[in-house]
Order: C-alpha cells, then structure tokens, then sequence
C-alpha cells in the first residue's frame, strides 16, 4: 500500500539556529521539546493528540520526551538511522505508520548539538579497528576530507571546476541574506571565495556547511484529519529512502565502482521517488538539496534527473538553481552552507514553507517541493512535499 498523498503535514516548530556549542546551557532533549511544543501550537492540536514519534538519529528518549511533554500515550516509535542521510526519511517512517493504521498523529524530529562532538571532525571519535583504523592516518579526519576524494574524481572525470562550486556557494548566501533566520547573512562575492582557506583540496572554507546547533519538529496526519486542521495541509506525496550496496559505507570505505563514486548515491533513491508519484524533475518548482558539501549539491542535481551525469556543474553555473530568475530555484532559505545546519530537518521546514506559500523567498506559484537527505552513508531519502 502506497503512501503516496495519503498523510500531510500540519505543524512545524523550529528552535533558533545557533553557531556550534551556543545552544548551552540547553540540552538537546530540552531543544527537541521546544520545538514540539511549536509544532503542535503551529497544528492547532494538543499534546495529548499525539501518539506516534518518528526520529532521524540521534538517540532521541521517548519516554523522557512523553514525560516532559504530557504525553499519556503512543502506539508507535521508530528511528531511522544514519549520519546525514535520512531526514527526509523519517517524515516516510510517520505517514507509513499512519497509512498502516498504526497512529494518527506522528510527530517527527530532529536536532543538532555540537557543544560535546563536532561532526566536522568525527572519525577522530572512532574506536580503533581494522576497518577504521586508516581515516586519521590518511589525513580523512572528518567527512569534509573525505568528500573532497568525491569532488576531485567528478573534477577529473566531468571538468568540473572551482567555479561551479563557488556557484552554489554564492546562491545560497544569497538566499540567506534575505531570511531572516539564516546564522550567515553577510555577502559572499566570488573573490571572498577564492580568497577563502582551503580545508581540504579542492574544498574551502565556504563549500562546508556551517556548524550549528538546534532542533526541527513536523506534525504528520492522515489528509483527513489535515483537512480540519489550522494550517494548509501540505501533502507528502510521496517519500523514500536507501541505496545502492556499492555505495553503502561511501565516505567511509570507499569501495563503491566508478560509476557509483561519481553520483551521490541517490540514484535509487531518486528512481524509486519519481516511480511512487508519478512525477518527474520538470514537475518541481523549488528543491531543498541536502548541501552539507557544495559538490554533492551538483552530484544530487545529476541524479535526481535535473540534467544528465556530468552536466550539474554547467547546470548551476547557468543561474538555474538561483531564486531570482533559476529554473529550479534550490535551498531558498541559505540551506545548510549559511543558514543552518540541523541534519536536513531545515530543509523540509523551508519545503513546507514554500508549499503552504509563506516562505521568506517565496517561489511564486511553488506547487511541487523537491527535499533530500544526503550523500552519505546508507540510507539516504527524499521526500515531495506538495498543496
């Protein structure tokens, strides 16, 4: 049974972003149920409504969330796991549950803090054993490093170049300057750019994502029940999540072929989505691209179709991902490179945004939202939002 436009979602809460460790003396349980909190107040429901939880990582306790929140019951929890992939993921785990008769309202979360372990340097955290042993000694002592291998073979293979990043760099700020929760609103210029430190061949300081702290929750129901609800339902009309095997451990090993090692890994991912909602790429009006790392935002625009294997660093560089005049305007809200970075939850914030029509930037006529959750290790996701 398809879930395909059969749940919505219907509240959204978000705390502030803050810059990495700033969140303090805030817990991560305590941001997570501020941003509950907001959600159902968004819904127009009551704590008592919910009674299903669905997380991306992260561990989150539901029991100590039901505690804290007044919560008398659920009759569904679940967790996908992953370390960047799965976001889009999770709003799937809710509308299956709901589609399956197993809950009526889920709410699904996801939060960010880095007072106690930076993801940019996360390997170093890792146990010593065969398999990982290598990744310090290596110089691959976080997934920036280990992204860059990824970005110099489309480089070598494609003729993709600097420039091309330093597009999806600049739109992005862009965006930022003019969202009002974005953490980066300062101008980015293309000798800012250039100009900026490398980090790790050929990525600078500006192709990372920031490192921010905080926490995102959506209300998921049936379409009924969204229908007498506060806010305009915003249809999931349709969400997946997975991978290829050969891509699997991907920053990690790296032993996928190079037909595999040039994607993002959301090929499947992507075909399956196109296939459950009947849609295709030139359906979509604004895309929130899981942009941890520049290159893999051209890497996703090539495997969700937007162009061909190859073409996604001409694609950007021909303005199409820009909110003023693109064809397919992308992260309209400074995405995770300057406006925050919460494991992809923000961009199915900015996703429901767009679609409920009261988006900073708001795209006109933004019908079709395209989210996606990734590259990284398996699973990645994606996820249509539409009205």
């Amino acid at each position: 049974m398809s879930i395909a436009g059969r749940t919505a979602i219907v509240g959204v809460g978000s705390t502030p972003y803050y810059k990495r460790g700033r969140s303090a003396p805030q817990t991560l349980p305590e941001l997570v149920c501020k941003a509950i909190i907001a959600a159902v107040e968004d819904a127009g429901l009551s704590m008592t409504d919910i009674d299903g939880f669905a997380s991306y990582s992260g561990g989150f306790d539901t029991p100590y969330l039901m505690e804290t929140l007044g919560i008398p019951e659920v009759r569904f929890t679940s967790m996908l796991t992953g370390s960047g992939g799965g976001s889009a993921g999770a709003v799937g785990l809710a509308s299956a549950a709901i589609v399956a008769g197993l809950a009526d309202v889920v709410v699904v979360i996801g939060g960010v803090q880095q007072a106690l372990q930076r993801f940019g340097s996360v390997t170093q955290s890792y146990e010593s054993l065969p398999e990982n042993a290598w990744y310090e000694a290596a110089g691959l002592v976080g997934p920036g490093h280990m992204f860059a291998l990824l970005a110099r073979r489309h480089m070598h293979r494609y003729g993709t170049t600097r420039e091309h990043f330093a597009e999806v760099a600049i739109s992005t700020r862009l965006n930022a300057m003019s969202h009002p929760d974005a953490l980066i609103r300062k101008p980015l210029t293309r000798e800012d750019y250039f100009a900026a430190p490398m980090l790790s061949d050929p990525l600078c300081l500006f192709d990372f994502c920031l490192e921010s702290d905080g926490a995102i929750a959506v209300i998921v129901t049936s379409i009924e029940r969204a229908r007498d609800l506060r806010r305009k339902p915003v249809v999931v009309r349709g969400c997946t999540q997975g991978g290829e095997a050969g891509w699997g451990r991907s920053l990690y090993w790296m032993n996928m072929p190079e037909d595999q090692f040039l994607t993002s890994g959301n090929r499947s991912v992507a075909r399956d989505l196109w296939r459950q909602t009947g849609l295709q790429p030139s359906d979509i009006d604004v895309a929130q691209i899981y942009d941890h790392f520049t290159p893999m935002v051209i890497a996703q625009l090539e495997d969700f179709g937007f162009c061909g294997p190859g073409e996604g660093g001409p694609f950007v560089a021909s303005g199409a991902i820009r909110f003023d005049g693109g064809s397919l305007p992308v992260n309209t809200d400074g995405g995770q490179l300057s406006g925050g970075y919460i494991w992809g939850m923000s961009h199915i914030r900015e996703g429901v945004a767009q679609i409920r029509g009261d988006a900073a930037n708001q795209v006109s006529g933004a019908r079709l939202a395209l989210v996606t959750g990734g590259p990284s290790s398996i699973p990645m996701s994606a996820l249509v939002l539409g009205d």
